[in-house]
């Protein structure tokens, strides 16, 4: 393998090596010259610094996250958002999903106070769905927002260990057959992210990251 084909071409905005390794998977071979294990890489990688999210929406915290590491790096970057939003909260905890019990990252916390604000709504208002907005930018100003949803069903107690965030109390829409009614905790890893907002999202980004390395080349 040559020097060329190791060097970084994509950054993702963020440190989470599992996201990285979802972004590879559905990169490879959608990109004809896109070495995907050796030139997308995350943004330790690169050394790109941390973004704050000072933005409203889920299009605009990404979009700050992609545009950042860009100016930073040179590299085409790709970034997400993404947070569960809840029909009778009008939408929350939205973008302050991961730090809706005061305390950013506390997935039991977060769990335990939603479950405690919606213990009196009855089964049939108790729709949700995940919400993702994925983004790319590069250094020269090219920008690119697409969305992916997973709707589905808030449960009323914990159930399952797997995934991460709120998915132990939510219920995908899409699980048929022995799967209806199963937490996102309680089926494998490969089947939500089949189903998920964020590959949703992260795939419908694809065409604009390729058009985003195309002109990163001409204008080299």
């Amino acid at each position: 393998m040559n020097a060329a084909s190791q060097t970084p071409r994509v950054v993702l905005a963020s440190h989470n090596a599992g996201k990285l390794v979802e972004l590879r998977e559905l990169l490879r071979g959608q990109i004809e010259g896109l070495d995907v294990d050796t030139q997308v890489v995350d943004a330790g990688t690169v050394g790109a610094e941390d973004v704050v999210e000072t933005g409203v929406t889920f299009a605009e915290n990404s979009l700050l996250k992609a545009r950042s590491v860009a100016r930073q790096t040179g590299l085409v970057a790709i970034a997400d958002d993404s947070g569960l939003c809840v029909d009778v909260m009008q939408g929350a905890p939205g973008i302050f999903s991961a730090r809706w019990s005061g305390r950013h990252g506390d997935d039991g916390a977060n769990i335990d106070l939603l479950l405690a604000q919606l213990s009196d709504i009855a089964d049939e208002h108790r729709g949700a769905h995940f919400h993702c907005a994925a983004s790319v930018a590069t250094q020269s100003g090219f920008e690119a927002v697409e969305h992916g949803e997973m709707p589905g069903q808030l449960l009323r107690a914990v159930a399952g260990d797997g995934g991460f965030g709120y998915d132990p109390i939510f219920a995908p829409a899409e699980l048929e057959g022995d799967e209806a009614g199963l937490s996102a905790a309680q089926i494998s890893a490969a089947r939500k992210n089949a189903i998920s907002h964020r590959a949703k999202a992260f795939t419908a980004i694809i065409p604009h990251v390729r058009a985003a390395l195309s002109k990163d080349l001409a204008q080299r």
